[in-house]
């Protein structure tokens, strides 16, 4: 699943149609497509994982879930795959085996900007309430929620994890005041880090625990194991990530 960096990425790609207006639009997306084809590609907006894609009275929200992919001026993936082809003056927009939305521009108003961890918006103390006010929610799962630390996926997770020295199981009532704060800060910095790898094709190269069967600093072997409600896959070290649970 793409994470809110690469979405990051994405936007930054498809400025050139900003301004532009919609010639014609196609793919297996069950939207009404005939309302595309006039309209002003006005914003590109991204909430995390989720991109809208703002053209006058009307919102494309394009979510890539776990297979989702996009390209442009060239489709790259089979019809069967299409589910959006927005035709411009200047080009074409591409996006495959994703979720595509039309809604009214007004939903604009229901989402929680500041929740975005690559957002100018983004509000640190307002992601401290919302943590505090679950003492009961492991650490993995709370980086993992969207409405606390949206674009924040589970590589992110596993990595913050690592740099603050917290065990994924841990319980969020249960961390020290400077923990608290670490996880906040670093799930914001490790993002841009993440961004900036990906522009340079150096992500992987830079991952110290996601995937990985050896601790990096004590070279014990890491636990690979399906943690907290959200079930996924979190990979850490025994030793050098502390767990803060009521059994201790």
């Amino acid at each position: 699943m793409p994470e809110g960096p690469s979405i990051l990425i994405l936007k930054e790609l498809t400025q050139k149609f900003i301004g532009k207006t919609v010639i014609a639009a196609s793919g297996n997306a069950k939207i009404e497509m005939e309302k595309l084809p006039g309209l002003v590609f006005e914003e590109y907006r991204i909430f995390g994982k989720q991109s809208y894609l703002v053209m006058q009275n009307h919102v494309i929200r394009i979510h890539l879930l776990m297979f989702g992919s996009y390209s442009i001026d060239e489709q790259t993936k089979p019809d069967r795959q299409l589910r959006l082809h927005l035709n411009f003056e200047n080009g074409d927009l591409y996006f495959y085996s994703c979720s595509v939305k039309l809604l009214e521009s007004t939903v604009l108003k229901e989402i929680d900007w500041n929740a975005d961890v690559l957002s100018d918006a983004w509000k640190p103390l307002k992601a401290r309430k919302k943590l505090k006010s679950s003492p009961e929610m492991m650490v993995c799962d709370a980086l993992l929620d969207q409405k606390i630390f949206s674009g924040v996926g589970n590589i992110i997770k596993n990595e913050v994890l690592f740099r603050i020295g917290v065990h994924p199981e841990s319980l969020i009532g249960n961390l020290p005041p400077k923990k608290l704060s670490a996880l906040i800060f670093e799930a914001r910095n490790y993002s841009f880090d993440f961004l900036r790898w990906k522009k340079d094709y150096v992500l992987k190269k830079n991952w110290l625990v996601h995937t990985k069967k050896t601790c990096p600093k004590c070279g014990n072997p890491l636990t690979k194991s399906h943690t907290g409600l959200s079930n996924r896959r979190s990979f850490f070290c025994e030793k050098d990530q502390k767990l803060y649970s009521d059994n201790i």
